[in-house]
Parts: C-alpha cells; structure tokens; sequence
C-alpha cells in the first residue's frame, strides 16, 4: 500500500495539472485578438514596394505583406477623406452614409477651428461594437468627423481614448500649435504656421522654406500616444485606429528623413503655387513622409513583438483614397497609381483602389496574395465575424474567411456601390469584372454609364457601355436601391 500511494499521487498531480493547461490553452485560444488598424492619408495603390513602387523606400510594410496578406482588389469607400472615414467606421455605402462629403466648418486659424460635419450621435462605430465585447478603444491620428464639443466627438463615437487633428483643415499643417487629446488641447509649444502661404520664387531664401518646419513633428505624437495605449491596455484586448495624416500635403517631414532622399532626384524647389506649404525638395520631401509612416508602422509591430502579442494581434494597413493632385505632389514621377486612371476625388480606380494589408501570425498565411474584390465599409461586418457579435444593418461582407485562408467559405457579393457628391457628382458601380462609372451627374441628370471590363482594361480606357445594354440597366437599378436622400443639399445630387 505504501508503495501504490506515491504513484496515484503522482497520477492525480499529473492528471490535474494536465487539466488545468488544457484549461489554460483553451482559455488562451479563445481570447480575443488585438486589432490594430493603420490609415494612411492620400496614399496611392503603388506607392508602396510590396505594389510595385521603385523610388519610395517602405521596407516595413513590405515585411508586414511578406508576413500577412496583400490585397489586390481593394477600396475605398468613396474617394476623399471625411466620408471615407465615416463609411470605414458605419459600414454604410456612399448612397446611405450619413457624411457624403468633407462639408467645412470654420477656417485655418487656431481661433476658428470648428472641424466637419460632425457624425450624428445615433451612427453606430466599429469602436461601439467592440467595446460592447470588452474591447479598450482608442484613435490616434486624424479624425475629421466633429470637434470635442459636439457629438461627433471620437469620445462620444466608441472611443475610450483619443489624440490628434479634430480638424482636417489643421491636418494640413504638420507642425501644428496644439492637437487635442480626449477633448483638451495639448499644446506642441510652436507657433502658428500660414501653410498655404505663396513664396515668391525670384527672392525666396532658405529662412523662408525653414518658416514651414517646427520642432514637433505631430505624426511622432500618435505614435507615442498609440505605443503608450498599448502598454496601458497590453492585458486586456484592445482595438487601435490609427489614421495618420501621412503622405496628405502639406510636404512637410522631419530633416533627417528628406536627408535619405536628397541628389537621388532632378527636382526644383516648389513655392506654393498649388496650394500648401512650399519646400526646396518636393520629390524628396514627399517619399520622405511615406518612408517616414513606414518607420512608424515599424514601430509599432516591433513593440507588439517586444510584448509578447504578436501572435494575438491582427494589424491591418489601407489608406482613405488615392493620391493628391495639388500642393507639389508628383504622382506621375512616382508611378503613384501604377497607370490606373483618375486620383483622389475620382470614382476611377486610381481613385478608390487602395493598398491592404493584413498581418496576423498564425492565423493569415505569410506572403498570401488575395484577389478577393472588397471595400473599407466592410471592415464593420469583419470585425463581427472575428469577435462572434451581431453587427447593426451595414453595407459590407466580411472579409474574415479570406484572411484566415478559408476561400471556400467566403461569401460572394453582387456588387460594390460607390456615390460621391463632389467634382460633379459621381457614381460607379463593381459588379463582378464590370466598372460602371457616371461623371458630372449634377449639371446632367442623365449622365450617361460608362462601362469598363476590368479583367481587360484595368486602366478604364475603353467604354463599351453600347455593346452591354442589360447591365446598365441593372447599374440603374442598383443606383435607385442604393441611394438615400442625402441629409445635405449639397451632397444630394441624384434625387430629383
């Protein structure tokens, strides 16, 4: 008997500390992932080496695709800033989103900052659903959709914490006098800078391009307040937007970073004859802020590594629309669309097809490529799947099968539906390998389609609209479907 206790002691000990690992290992599988998601600001489709560019250095986000998975068929909700960030955060289309457009409140001074439209209060955010399973919430960057005084405030939109521009008219201005943090204005102890200030280009001297530079980069501030988030909230899962104002003019970038760049091109100074602030060095100045945006989502997956969370954390990267046409950016030196047609504020696909990535360590496969056609307002029924919750009525299909490699339970959608008040009026329509587009729709009601097989003619060059009369008669009704009467005269341009 003496001899047989020892060993059903050792039995029972053995059997119970089994238990309690498996405990432990089922606890540990079913917690709830980490998501970060990184917003770029008026980065083109191929602006990026994982896309094709040549000239702007990103070896970060080119690690993040060999690591995750790269999108090749993905969009933006509509092709300009607010109303993109509104449609990522609802879910909704262009033809239902409550904010169809970047509707300007105030003006650039410090004393006459009132910001956009604000989002109404009964808007539902991804950051409302995930703080309803548990989720510690923040944003770190650009908002664009209320001040702190109104209810479109980030705090009264899901959002525990945030900091950064409120005001994309202050965005324009990298070394801004304050951001604000969870309503208070955090001063950057620097002066006021006129950012679309002309230079005269017969006397300018460097005093006058150095009036553009502060000391306080306001990009370096999200990341510290992002990385301080994390530390905070490294026990519990958290969810982390981030939308930077990077590469959006005005060209503005730390010395350190131009300095990489400098004699490697044939440029001439630009004195603000196309709006905001003039530099010596556009070309440089300009892949210096993408290579600069890169360093900082470097950063951050370095310090989600340093934790021990990188496995439990899905970290995703995309940008609002395509790239700009003014303030001394140079889309066609950089090959910035890899030839698509049309930039920001255009329905063209160099105007809404957009880069995205998805890192997820054993969960998306490494150097995965996916040809999935999907859209920025999907992101709402995404983020369900992935924390088993009931989403509100959206616009979007989750994307989550294709990112953890389960093709064959991806749902399929008809179409995508895109609708933007500005520059005329636009409509367009991706059902299947099929573009449809409608331009200049407020002067002409009856704008004509434009149809476009993408599978052939990704650049839209060639409008076979006559040839395909039945699909434009679908295009008509899924406009007629998808359209709402816009809250905004100025937005409504479809209602008779």
């Amino acid at each position: 008997m003496n001899k047989i206790l020892p060993v059903l002691l050792a039995f029972l000990i053995t059997g119970i500390t089994t238990y309690a690992q498996g405990k432990k290992s089922k606890k540990q599988h079913n917690k709830l992932p980490n998501i970060i998601y990184i917003y770029a600001d008026d980065l083109g489709y191929a602006e990026l080496g994982s896309y094709g560019q040549q000239k702007i250095k990103t070896p970060h986000l080119d690690k993040m695709a060999a690591e995750g998975m790269r999108f090749t068929q993905h969009y933006t909700s509509i092709p300009v800033c607010a109303p993109a960030r509104a449609m990522l955060m609802t879910g909704k289309n262009g033809g239902k989103s409550y904010i169809r457009g970047n509707h300007e409140l105030g003006g650039f001074p410090d004393s006459t900052e009132r910001g956009q439209m604000p989002l109404k209060a009964e808007e539902f955010t991804v950051a409302e659903l995930l703080k309803q399973k548990g989720y510690a919430t923040a944003l770190t960057g650009k908002w664009g959709l209320g001040m702190h005084n109104t209810e479109g405030s980030p705090n009264k939109q899901g959002f525990d914490y945030y900091y950064g521009y409120l005001d994309q008219k202050q965005a324009h201005n990298y070394y801004p006098t304050h951001l604000w943090e969870n309503g208070k204005w955090d001063s950057l102890h620097q002066p006021f800078i006129t950012v679309h200030k002309r230079l005269d280009s017969t006397t300018a001297t460097d005093k006058d391009f150095d009036y553009f530079t502060g000391k306080t980069y306001a990009p370096e501030k999200m990341t510290e307040k992002a990385l301080a988030f994390i530390d905070q909230n490294k026990t519990t899962p958290f969810f982390l937007y981030m939308p930077y104002t990077i590469p959006h003019v005005s060209l503005q970038a730390p010395v350190e970073y131009v300095k990489q760049y400098i004699g490697l091109f044939n440029e001439r100074p630009y004195y603000g004859q196309q709006g905001y602030s003039s530099t010596k060095y556009p070309l440089s100045t300009y892949a210096a802020m993408i290579t600069y945006l890169d360093a900082q989502v470097g950063i951050i997956m370095q310090h989600i590594k340093e934790l021990g969370l990188d496995d439990n954390t899905l970290i995703m990267f995309s940008s609002d629309n395509g790239p700009s046409f003014n303030g001394g950016v140079d889309v066609k030196f950089f090959n910035s669309v890899a030839g698509l047609r049309g930039l920001k504020m255009d329905v063209y696909e160099g105007g809404i097809r957009m880069p995205f990535i998805a890192r997820w360590p054993g969960k998306i496969k490494a150097g995965s490529v996916s040809d999935l056609v999907s859209v920025q307002y999907d992101l709402m029924a995404t983020l369900a799947d992935l924390t088993g919750q009931q989403a509100p009525p959206n616009d979007g299909v989750s994307y989550l099968p294709t990112l953890l490699g389960k093709t064959k339970q991806q749902k399929d959608r008809e179409y995508i539906y895109f609708e933007y008040p500005e520059k005329g009026g636009q409509v367009a329509i991706r059902m299947g390998n099929w573009k449809g587009v409608r331009t200049n729709v407020r002067k002409n009601k009856n704008a004509p389609w434009q149809l476009y097989d993408l599978s052939t003619d990704v650049n839209e060059t060639k409008d076979i609209a006559q040839q395909h009369p039945a699909i434009i008669e679908r295009f008509k009704a899924i406009q007629k479907k998808e359209h709402h009467t816009a809250v905004l005269k100025e937005w409504e341009f479809l209602d008779e």
